[in-house]
């Protein structure tokens, strides 16, 4: 419930039936008479600063004890005009400064940082350590500053709301703008001591969520209203514009700012203007990266150099302790005795699989020799061998310029060794030997679907009609089986034709699960870090990143039309304005055409009832709205004339500027950029060729290198 900001009038009832109310923002109301015990539940947030509420006697409910509550109080009560009484986070009943200072300096969201500024050292003491909630107040017991932070980003599915500092890694901008602080609604920076006079305030803004290429993560717009001292300062205030770019610094500097009852406020309030949901969910609100505030007579003496100094010696006095403590930690987690850790690592896993040493798996690839190398996987290189018994395996080895580690290594074994299934790639065993990480895999005589289809024409194999839609169907048992049927539910993400490999009856495998994480139960939306393919990944995933088990049946569909027509859907020829193999097929649904898609190559032994159902499930498979895609075991059932395939009813021309095929356009326009470009240098050295703008799998790969075999 969300009545802030309303200047509603009146007393809350002394009995309150709120038994599924989560969450109660009555900030920045005229609310009076006290708060009764029933709106105080345990478990739920609850925001009752900037109201005029009276306590009765001098017991404040942050003062009840053995109570699971997020309460925030800040300036709640009309005792709260007095900096004597305000309320502290300890309970105490009064509150009296023992010391005043002159100056703050806070680095939101980030660690205390030193910064030089006027040949001069400043201490920005960090909150970074300060989780956020949806009803947070906060002050630093020593500097007598602090924050009040007010509600829920609704559509974060996270009810923690913990989501409130910023840190990602950017290079190009100075420390103090690394990080940052937002809130939903209302966050206020507030100092109690400061000694009374005329201030000058600098708040630091840069817009780090933002980025400034062309791509989805660059259409956010941000928009806040900022006072200081209860008084408007900037209205409708946007950092971006204000900066002309993201990702810049940008400081608005505010003179003259009156205290005189040693207390500062300065308020970042969101009026609900501005994207909610651009470039995702929980963006919006103020966001402040930090604040500074320093007397107009007097210098600062928050303990800038005097405090360095103290810094320093503690520092040099802690040194030794804290190297002992890293070796201490080091040694504890194995890190010391790599060799052996990794070793028992693998003896924790439950693995229904092998394990080889590295002599082994080096007489079995002749020492990883070049001639026996077959492919480049997410971990690395990967080699075709033989075991002493005449098992022809594949070897996937971890390179040392992989950003997989030993965990996600442990992981995917852990993972594979458990999942079990004709159409899934079956894994042998593994080998930790020192540096080496290695995973054993059986062979694939036939490589992976991408090169039989259309990989170069030597390597191309000639798929009839029963074997094509025998792949289509075993790739969809396997992602039923992972989705629906194995003790270890998983996503794999990252479902497309070079990771479906071919055995030697031309059997699917799906391989590569490197990227897959574990289904929690518990949750219905999964929002991990976006791994995938441009043109194979659902655009839920590629834009929100919301993962479910519908992305992988979206790369599926993608998948399926790719086998039907023998065509690759990233390397397309665009015709008729279309960028991609499924812009083409949205194209010729509108049309009634849909047969049109078939490999020219199949001829007339094509089953035409069976293409049908084969071409309409994968349409259904790719529609744009996850909940109207079927699961795998349903697709199953259709391609097996178990189920009937669902009427689809077109949109009309709506689909031309589908989100589903902006990645795959901005793709080609730059690519046919750099073409002309190309074209142009040429002319002017007298050298002149025609090239048609077909991208090659070469340029792909350059863009997003993949594997061509397990």
């Amino acid at each position: 419930m969300d009545v802030s900001f309303n200047k509603l009038v009146g007393e809350l009832p002394p009995s309150i039936k709120l038994e599924r109310l989560r969450f109660l923002f009555l900030t920045g109301n005229l609310l009076s008479g006290n708060v009764g015990d029933s709106v105080l539940k345990e478990g739920s947030n609850i925001d009752l600063s900037y109201n005029n509420f009276t306590w009765q006697g001098l017991e404040q409910p942050a003062c009840h004890e053995n109570m699971n509550l997020n309460l925030n109080l800040f300036r709640s009560s009309l005792i709260d005009d007095d900096v004597s009484r305000r309320q502290d986070p300890h309970c105490s009943k009064n509150f009296n400064c023992p010391r005043y200072s002159n100056c703050l300096h806070v680095n939101s969201g980030g660690k205390d940082a030193t910064i030089k500024e006027n040949e001069t050292n400043f201490l920005y003491e960090g909150d970074g350590d300060v989780e956020g909630g949806a009803a947070k107040y906060y002050i630093n017991g020593n500097s007598y500053w602090g924050f009040s932070s007010t509600g829920d980003f609704m559509d974060d599915f996270d009810f923690q709301n913990t989501r409130y500092t910023v840190s990602p890694s950017l290079s190009n901008i100075p420390e103090l703008y690394t990080t940052a602080r937002r809130s939903p609604i209302s966050l206020t920076y507030f100092h109690y001591c400061l000694e009374n006079g005329n201030y000058t305030v600098s708040l630091h803004f840069a817009e780090i969520q933002f980025t400034n290429d062309k791509t989805y993560n660059s259409l956010g717009k941000r928009i806040f209203d900022i006072y200081i001292q209860e008084k408007l300062v900037w209205k409708d205030f946007n950092i971006e514009d204000d900066a002309s770019i993201a990702q810049k610094p940008v400081i608005k500097h505010a003179s003259n700012i009156s205290v005189v009852n040693n207390v500062l406020e300065i308020r970042f309030y969101w009026a609900g203007k501005g994207t909610t949901r651009i470039p995702d969910s929980g963006v919006y609100g103020p966001l402040i990266s930090a604040v500074s505030v320093v007397s107009d007579s007097k210098f600062c003496s928050n303990g800038g150099t005097k405090r360095n100094v103290y810094i320093i010696a503690g520092v040099a006095v802690g040194a030794l302790f804290l190297i002992l403590f890293i070796v201490g930690i080091l040694w504890w987690k194995g890190c010391l005795w790599r060799k052996k850790g990794r070793k028992e690592d693998i003896k924790g896993l439950d693995l229904q699989t092998g394990t080889f040493t590295l002599k082994q798996i080096k007489a079995a690839t002749n020492d990883f020799d070049s001639a026996n190398k077959i492919g480049e996987g997410g971990f690395g290189p990967v080699y075709k061998g033989q075991l002493p018994d005449g098992t022809v395996i594949a070897v996937k080895q971890l390179s040392s310029k992989s950003k997989q580690g030993n965990r996600e290594f442990l992981n995917e074994i852990g993972m594979i060794s458990c999942v079990q299934h004709p159409n899934l790639v079956k894994l042998h065993g593994c080998c930790i030997d020192g540096e080496q990480l290695l995973l054993v895999y059986e062979y694939m005589e036939n490589n992976n679907l991408a090169r039989a289809l259309f990989g170069p024409e030597i390597n191309q194999l000639k798929l009839d009609w029963p074997t094509r839609l025998k792949i289509c169907i075993g790739i969809a048992r396997g992602l039923a089986f992972l989705h629906e049927e194995s003790r270890i539910k998983i996503v794999h993400r990252d479902i497309k034709a070079t990771n479906v490999l071919l055995d030697g009856d031309l059997n699917p495998k799906i391989s590569d699960f490197g990227l897959a994480k574990l289904d929690e139960e518990e949750k219905t939306h999964i929002s991990t870090r976006v791994a995938g393919t441009i043109g194979y990944m659902a655009p839920e995933y590629a834009l929100w990143g919301h993962l479910t088990y519908k992305a992988d049946v979206y790369s599926f569909g993608v998948v399926a039309l790719e086998v039907l027509s023998g065509k690759s859907n990233n390397n397309y020829m665009p015709s008729d304005n279309c960028v991609c193999l499924l812009d083409q097929a949205c194209h010729l649904q509108q049309t009634g055409n849909l047969m049109k898609l078939i490999d020219e190559s199949l001829g007339s032994e094509v089953n035409v009832k069976e293409a049908e159902i084969l071409v309409k499930v994968a349409l259904l498979c790719t529609n744009a709205s996850a909940s109207l895609r079927p699961t795998m075991s349903e697709v199953v059932s259709m391609l097996e004339g178990r189920m009937t395939v669902p009427d689809m009813i077109p949109e009309p021309s709506t689909y031309s500027d589908d989100l589903r095929f902006k990645a795959m356009r901005d793709l080609h326009r730059q690519r046919e950029n750099h073409r002309l470009s190309r074209s142009q240098t040429q002319n002017s050295t007298i050298i002149h060729t025609f090239s048609s703008p077909t991208i090659s799998t070469q340029d792909f790969y350059e863009i997003n290198p993949e594997s061509s075999t397990v």
